[in-house]
């Protein structure tokens, strides 16, 4: 006994044995575990989740059904592993912060974005939804090929029909041997769109597609927690080569609060962010004085969204914090994109351009496939009616056959000999009911006819000319674009380090607005319509209590902005990296922007293209002190901003302009005297400076502007309720700075103080802007040109019951010749410049 058992041993090679095992288990995990088809972008688990769902009838037009039901026909059925695997999968299906579009409804506990785990899946239901029956749709029309199951007594189909490219709009991950796959959602239209783009360059032009023309219509991941992804190169990267890195931000908001204080306000996390975690994260780093400034830390989420509140000492810089939380916290991550998935159960790295490409020759299989079968059923259909329609013509002859025949096959054979039926048609008439013979049963049969032999050569015509196959899949995706698309959560933010990105943006004329209170905005210009004089204006932002427009200019999307504050220092930015917004939103507020000081406010206003060497800024205080200092001084200004000008103590910074050294400046105070004086009076000083007395003022007198006189050629001036006037240039005699002026307005009670100033031209429009947000646009051509000493005539109706005034007027200069030269250009936006 002893000898046979030692004739069972056998002698093998364990290297060979554990390497042969080994490839064995990884070949099973990476083509039938961990990574998605590409032509549905499921894995195995989820494809069989969902086929299991729809064999249960759990469609969304039907109750919700227990999980466990689910999970246990899904694991007796197709897929023979551990139910909490299952359960896993499928709550990560249902869950919203998870997957982009939810391919199951869940009813119950299924989790929180805080990391909670779902319900026992005793507890739960599920049910598909409605865009997952789109995966599904016409799977029974043998779409798709069918397998065994594991055991053979069932078939599960080996991929889904997929009618909408699942595996870019909800993306997946997954770690298989050897390599792993990180796939980020999208958003539908846009993917649909791009599909479409290559059906339409293939049916109307007859050209391949290249990856630049996909790249202009998919912007980039869509997340569904939302959040900002911080420049293009990353997905640029990762779109061209099928890997790359996605920098992603959290949504904040900094917000002023009552007592002087500020707090950040978390709205929105990167995708995949435990908010818990996080909110964890930052308590521990506040403890261990690695971000100090923090006085309280809140979670206001609530049904409404999401709300982490960091409130900040008085004297902590919110933008220093913040900036501190994106680097040692979560609130700024990296998404590292793999686009690998099975292509013919071979893993690939593909880039977005061989996803779609790969994606949509599934759809040329399936779509021929369905019309095949529903070219099949038709044919049949119309077979047996061709017969009925024979037995109706020569209904008593095939009564009389019927009648004398012993059975039913002897019958079915007499009727295929006398009118060379099959034997599918000659069973048709045996069945055929005695209500078949009524006139309108048979027009029913003749339409039906018709109506099958139309669709017959529809289809054929279909499967004979694949631009026509190709126009039936774009008509369902746009179907299916219109029915469940939405707009973008994640924007796409500007990334200071990544120079490409300026080049993606347009050149095109801005608006842009700052409120009183600190918020600024970007608008198009063609919000804002040419009214009359005396009219009532437009809405033209939504503000908070006693806050209101006090700066409004315009130029262009590249030019930077210049900032100077109160404090006399001064901050920069590009055009387009001020949020855009509509007409009435309030906008964002400048300190999200800015690194300002405490009790620092904007006062003035620049915008320019380059530093040129032989150009100037020149400064105004209210208390009538004067600067000029080359430009080149402000060439690079730090993200903390830069010492403008020295100030007295109480005096501010109310005015800044760019010059050339050969202008007159205009100085306009509140109680209507006016100074012009030629600015060589004036030397260059250096960027520290404190400048020279500019105008004497009378007393409790302030400067409200300063003009130039190559601006226009008379002086706009507005009063706070709602009078203005022209007043010619020539009026005002040039004399040395320093002195008391001369009297440009007459102010009486019913004008009250002058607010605004402007050069002006009779083609020029003038924006005013009352004290609760309402514009007015005026042709210059229809206000009074008059002389120096008069209060001119009214240009705004204000409501008196209100104490509305005129908070501020802007210039409007939209360019007229856009085939001037870049030289020119310049010259002419410095000397008419569009602000306050």
């Amino acid at each position: 006994m002893d000898e046979h058992i030692f004739d069972k041993v056998h002698e093998v090679d364990l290297k060979k044995t554990m390497e042969e095992s080994y490839i064995d288990y990884a070949m099973s995990v990476i083509a039938a575990r961990a990574l998605p088809d590409v032509r549905d972008g499921l894995k195995p688990v989820q494809r069989r989740i969902l086929y299991a769902m729809i064999e249960l009838n759990n469609g969304p037009d039907k109750p919700h059904r227990k999980c466990a039901r689910i999970v246990g026909d899904t694991m007796g059925k197709y897929h023979p592993h551990g139910d909490s695997s299952i359960y896993g999968a499928l709550v990560n299906l249902a869950q919203e912060w998870s997957t982009r579009y939810p391919l199951v409804d869940g009813h119950g506990n299924f989790g929180s974005v805080d990391g909670d785990g779902a319900a026992a899946m005793r507890y739960t239901e599920a049910r598909l939804s409605k865009i997952s029956m789109e995966m599904l749709s016409d799977i029974n029309k043998n779409t798709v090929d069918f397998i065994p199951n594991f055991d053979e007594t069932e078939k599960e189909p080996v991929v889904l029909p997929s009618r909408f490219p699942n595996l870019l709009v909800n993306g997946t991950s997954g770690i298989a041997v050897g390599m792993a796959t990180n796939i980020p959602p999208h958003n539908l239209r846009e993917v649909i769109n791009a599909v479409v783009k290559i059906i339409d360059n293939v049916v109307e032009e007859d050209r391949e597609t290249v990856i630049e023309e996909i790249l202009s219509i998919v912007k980039g991941p869509d997340f569904p927690t939302g959040a900002m992804i911080l420049g293009t190169r990353g997905i640029e990267e990762a779109y061209r080569t099928g890997r790359g890195k996605i920098r992603v931000r959290a949504i904040t908001d900094i917000e002023a609060m009552a007592n002087g204080k500020n707090r950040i306000v978390v709205t929105e996390l990167p995708y995949m962010v435990n908010k818990a975690r996080l909110i964890e994260k930052i308590a521990e780093l506040h403890r261990d004085k690695k971000i100090d400034g923090i006085t309280e830390l809140r979670d206001e989420s609530d049904r409404q969204g999401m709300r982490i509140c960091i409130e900040l000492r008085r004297d902590a810089n919110p933008n220093v914090i913040l900036n501190q939380l994106y680097k040692h916290t979560q609130m700024q991550d990296t998404f590292g994109v793999i686009m690998l998935a099975l292509v013919g159960n071979e893993p690939r790295v593909m880039n977005l351009l061989d996803m779609l490409k790969y994606y949509l020759k599934h759809q040329e299989e399936v779509v021929t496939r369905r019309i095949e079968y529903d070219l099949n059923k038709a044919e049949e259909r119309a077979h047996i009616l061709q017969g009925l329609l024979i037995a109706l013509d020569h209904i008593d002859e095939v009564i009389r056959i019927i009648r004398s025949s012993k059975n039913v096959q002897e019958a079915k054979n007499r009727l295929m000999e006398s009118y060379e039926l099959s034997d599918a048609q000659a069973q048709a008439i045996v069945d055929m009911r005695l209500r078949a013979l009524t006139g309108l049963e048979r027009e029913k049969l003749e339409a039906e006819y018709a109506e099958l032999m139309k669709k017959i050569e529809e289809f054929k015509a279909i499967l004979a000319d694949r631009h026509k196959l190709l126009g039936v899949i774009k008509d369902e995706l746009i179907l299916i674009r219109d029915k469940y698309g939405d707009e973008r959560r994640t924007s796409i933010g500007y990334d200071e380090f990544d120079i490409s990105m300026e080049d993606l943006i347009p050149k095109e004329n801005t608006v842009i607005t700052m409120t009183s209170l600190g918020y600024i905005k970007r608008m198009t210009v063609d919000n804002f319509k040419s009214q009359n004089r005396g009219g009532k204006g437009i809405k033209g932002m939504q503000t908070i209590d006693e806050d209101y427009i006090e700066d409004l200019f315009m130029t262009t999307t590249h030019h930077y902005v210049m900032f100077f504050t109160n404090k006399g220092r001064v901050y920069r930015l590009k055009a387009y990296e001020i949020p855009e917004s509509g007409r009435t939103a309030r906008g964002t507020a400048i300190v999200n922007l800015l690194q300002l000081l405490p009790e620092e406010k904007i006062t003035a206003v620049i915008t320019m293209s380059e530093f040129d060497d032989d150009k100037y800024l020149f400064m105004a205080t209210k208390y009538g002190i004067v600067k000029k200092t080359p430009i080149r001084e402000y060439a690079n200004i730090r993200k903390t901003g830069l010492q403008a000008i020295n100030l007295r103590e109480e005096d501010e910074l109310i005015e800044v302009k760019v010059t050339d050294s050969n202008k007159d400046i205009f100085l306009v105070t509140k109680n209507g005297q006016c100074i012009r004086f030629d600015e060589k009076d004036v030397r260059p000083t250096g960027r520290a400076s404190m400048g020279v007395i500019g105008m004497n003022l009378g007393y409790e007198d302030e400067i409200i502007g300063m003009q130039l006189n190559t601006q226009g050629e008379c002086l706009l001036l507005v009063s706070e309720y709602g009078l203005g006037k022209r007043t010619s240039i020539d009026e005002f005699a040039v004399q040395k700075r320093g002195g008391k002026g001369v009297k440009c307005y007459n102010i009486t009670e019913k004008t009250g103080n002058v607010v605004g100033v402007k050069a002006v031209n009779e083609e020029n429009e003038i924006m005013m802007i009352t004290t609760e947000g309402i514009i007015i646009r005026i042709l210059c051509s229809q206000i009074s040109k008059i002389g120096r000493i008069t209060s001119g005539v009214k240009l705004m109706n204000l409501d008196p019951s209100k104490a509305v005034r005129v908070a501020s007027i802007a210039k409007v200069r939209e360019s007229e010749t856009a085939e001037v030269s870049e030289e020119e250009a310049v010259t002419e936006e410095a000397e008419n410049r569009i602000e306050e």
